[in-house]
């Protein structure tokens, strides 16, 4: 879990022009909760709720808001996806994400697709307020070092996808026939009868198949082919 967010309370910034706010949140009836909350802070303006990421481009084409805060999960194109592409036609607009989850990762994808941080949807509205304001000024809303931890295990996590991808790229179209003949319960002479070989070159087949997972026997190679969307499992 990441640690608690510290967020520093300060005075808003009436009197001065107000910060643009556009909401983004697939659930209506939580953007417009929260349009309501924050039309309390004088400093605040609310100039859009929409409910899904073409909507929130459009938006931030249209009104130019300071601050977005966005849903990270929507369906369709998520919020990280969404941030990316406001980044793309508004560089100035600082994005704050905000999820009822929290973990690692998800602040790693958050900070590379261009956003100032995130905080949860639990978060009192006095939190919310002043993380807006807080972004508008250009300051950090998260621990510096919270956000590096959370880009190394970003970046661990993609060597890893890498690793994985590498060696399912490896196997033969051969090989990809006999763990989808496995995975449909196939016994050894069943396969080599399917697909007219001797069961030596089967054996081979298979134990190839092992070198290049990296894994030790049958079962782990054929759950890593299903898991990783190598071969489909038996319906």
């Amino acid at each position: 879990m990441l640690a608690a967010h510290t967020i520093r309370l300060e005075v808003g910034v009436s009197g001065k022009q107000q910060i643009k706010v556009l909401i983004v949140d697939d659930h209506r009836t939580f953007g417009e909760a929260l349009r309501a909350a924050l039309a309390q802070e004088r400093d605040l303006d609310v100039v859009d709720v929409v409910t899904d990421a073409p909507s929130a481009v459009q938006a931030a084409t249209e009104h130019h808001p300071d601050v977005v805060l966005m849903d990270v999960s929507m369906p369709g194109v998520d919020g990280i996806e969404a941030t990316r592409r406001i980044k793309e036609v508004d560089p100035e607009a600082r994005v704050v994400m905000m999820t009822g989850l929290e973990n690692e990762l998800l602040l790693g994808k958050a900070v590379q697709a261009g956003a100032s941080g995130y905080l949860g949807k639990t978060e009192a509205i006095t939190i919310v307020a002043e993380s807006v304001r807080v972004v508008y000024r250009g300051d950090p809303i998260l621990d510096e070092a919270e956000v590096e931890q959370a880009l190394r295990t970003l970046r661990h996590r993609r060597a890893q996808e890498g690793s994985i991808e590498r060696r399912l790229d490896r196997l033969t179209p051969r090989e990809i026939q006999i763990l989808q003949r496995l995975a449909q319960g196939m016994s050894n002479e069943q396969i080599a009868t399917d697909l007219g070989m001797s069961p030596h070159t089967l054996r081979t087949h298979i134990q190839n198949i092992l070198t290049k997972l990296g894994v030790h026997s049958k079962l782990e190679a054929l759950v890593f082919a299903i898991r990783h969307g190598k071969v489909a499992a038996a319906g």
